[in-house]
């Protein structure tokens, strides 16, 4: 005896209609799949939905795990709304454990999924297949194994509560700080009969905010300091965030750094307020630090300010999957981001002129007018010195001279560059110099991620170009085979930029770093980094019928981007593989 009022036994479906109809209710535009012998009865609602017009979350048939969740984490950049990852019992979840994991590092939410058995062949109903018993089942339940990288972890425990139980997945998923959550679906479950009763419809969170006196205490912080600035890792992540940073930026005449840890594009680098990646001179001048969506941005953590205060703008500051976290924060300001940038930046004209006020502010402005035309000024020596360098080798492109002239290859574009370089993610962010929202995005939580994720942007914008820039390292960790697959699948075509210096660089740096003057110094044997042996990369791509070029001298560049820009507007992944000199 239930209280529904719906029909038990609707059609006489199954646990896998209540998970399509729950993925549906949730508003999960797409299930991102990884196969696994589970997930019939899924298949099957599904091809009865689309065989009888009914709606259902588009399904992506997708060959590897890492593909799966990366995806849909490059989607939910942009979407910024829970979608449905299905991954294949235990070894699957294990498989892309790495990238739920990235997942949870950039804040995207979505809902996974695989499976275990829970009778293995010894209750009623269907024989669920002897793989459970023998190879598939983990102590504990694959949930377990979910836990620490997840921001939840559940089991499903029956069908009847399955829809609601995706319902709440999903508003966790959703609710700050946004993350991947993880529900365990026994396939006894799916194969069980359903009543028919649905999920509710997610409904968006709700915002919060810090109060009008913490907000006026923060203003009066503001307006007595001498040398404020502003640093952020993550603003731009935010709906909104990138524009709101902006408007309080210059309503307050505040410089902004993004620091090497900023993985995300959140504030027009461009712009005069723009202060660069390096924090440092700031620890001793700067009497006020504004700390906006920053989970660490002090290194080591115990380097602090010498004098400033510190306000957190921060939905929610502590962040509860970071191991160690150290903030100093004298003030916080909790609640939705991008409000409580616009109501401080409000605050600013709030109080009639001011003469000495006014003047103070304006030379601030010409200060940091003059620090800013002097990066751009470095900006464009560097760039002058790598075209020098680059009439200097045999062979190879300065790294520089690649950033730069992607850059000039995309001005005007309103292109999208997911970036997976390690050794040159810095020259990547100073040399591209991005100034829109959603334009720039690091790859979080481990190297193989990034062509998935940049296969997702694409997803989310298919009228925009999607730049891919990676090193050789990073490239030979991601799942290439099967991300190429999905490209062509679903008609996703990227550039692929790769910095290959044909080595594992930075382990190389900490190996010399570690000891300078050490047996492997002596010697030349520095293991675990050489990667010449390795063909060159673009050639993978042929198989699949994709654009390819190999880059080994500067002349070559320009024509062989142009080349490959032409080609992915026409419709075809092209792959660049430019050697790089260092």
């Amino acid at each position: 005896m239930t209280d529904t009022e719906n029909t038990p036994g609707a059609g006489g479906r199954d646990g896998g209609e209540a998970l399509v109809s729950a993925f549906n209710a949730v508003g999960a535009d797409y299930v991102f799949c990884s196969s696994g012998s589970e997930w019939a009865p899924v298949w099957e609602s599904l091809a009865r939905r689309h065989r009888d017009g009914e709606p259902a979350p588009e399904y992506l048939d997708l060959t590897h795990e890492t593909v799966a969740v990366g995806m849909a984490t490059g989607y939910g950049l942009l979407a910024r709304r829970p979608q449905a990852v299905l991954l294949h019992a235990a070894p699957g979840l294990l498989q892309g454990s790495m990238a739920v994991h990235g997942a949870l590092l950039a804040g995207v939410p979505m809902v996974v999924a695989s499976s275990e058995s829970t009778t293995y062949g010894d209750g009623p109903g269907q024989d669920p297949g002897g793989q459970w018993y023998r190879n598939l089942s983990v102590v504990g339940g694959p949930h377990g194994i979910a836990r620490p990288f997840t921001k939840w972890s559940n089991e499903a425990a029956g069908v009847h509560t399955l829809p609601s139980m995706v319902t709440r997945a999903a508003e966790l998923a959703w609710r700050a700080p946004a993350g991947p959550v993880y529900l365990d679906i026994p396939l006894e479950i799916l194969l069980e009969e359903w009543d028919g009763r649905e999920a509710k419809p997610v409904v968006p969170p709700g915002s919060t905010h810090s109060s009008p006196e913490e907000a006026d205490l923060v203003a009066e912080l503001i307006r007595e300091a001498a040398v404020p600035v502003i640093v952020t890792e993550t603003a731009g992540r935010e709906a909104g965030g990138f524009e709101a940073l902006v408007a309080f930026a210059e309503a307050w005449n505040l410089p902004v750094v993004e620091p090497d840890s900023a993985v995300c594009g959140n504030f027009p680098r461009t712009h005069p307020l723009h202060a660069g990646s390096d924090i440092g001179p700031w620890m001793d001048e700067a009497d006020l630090i504004l700390l906006v969506n920053c989970r660490a941005p002090f290194y080591p953590p115990s380097r602090r300010p010498s004098k400033a205060r510190i306000v957190v703008i921060d939905e929610v500051p502590q962040r509860p999957h970071v191991a160690y976290q150290v903030l100093f924060a004298d003030h916080y300001l909790e609640g939705n981001v991008a409000n409580t940038l616009r109501q401080l930046a409000k605050r600013a004209h709030t109080r009639p002129p001011d003469l000495e006020a006014t003047a103070a502010l304006t030379a601030r402005r010409v200060e940091h007018e003059e620090r800013h035309a002097d990066e751009r000024a470095a900006i464009a020596a560097a760039e002058t010195k790598a075209t020098q360098a680059n009439a200097l080798q045999a062979e190879g492109v300065d790294p520089v001279h690649v950033a730069a002239t992607l850059r000039g290859l995309l001005d005007g574009q309103d292109a999208i560059v997911v970036d997976e370089t390690i050794t040159h993610s810095r020259v990547v962010k100073r040399h591209l110099q991005t100034s829109e929202p959603d334009t720039y995005f690091y790859v979080q939580g481990g190297l193989g991620q990034g062509i998935a994720v940049a296969l997702g942007v694409k997803l989310a914008a298919r009228e925009r170009p999607v730049v891919l820039t990676i090193g050789d390292g990073a490239f030979a960790y991601n799942p290439v085979i099967p991300s190429y697959d999905a490209s062509n699948a679903y008609g996703l075509p990227l550039l692929i930029v790769v910095f290959n210096n044909r080595v594992y660089k930075s382990m190389n740096l900490n190996h010399r770093r570690f000891y300078p003057e050490g047996a492997a110094a002596e010697t030349g044997e520095w293991l675990g980094t050489d990667l010449r042996r390795l063909p060159r990369l673009a050639r993978f791509a042929e198989p699949f019928g994709m654009h390819t070029e190999t880059v080994d001298a500067p002349d070559a560049l320009a024509p062989a981007l142009e080349r490959a820009l032409k080609a992915v507007a026409e419709g075809t992944t092209a792959v660049v593989d430019v050697l790089v000199t260092r």
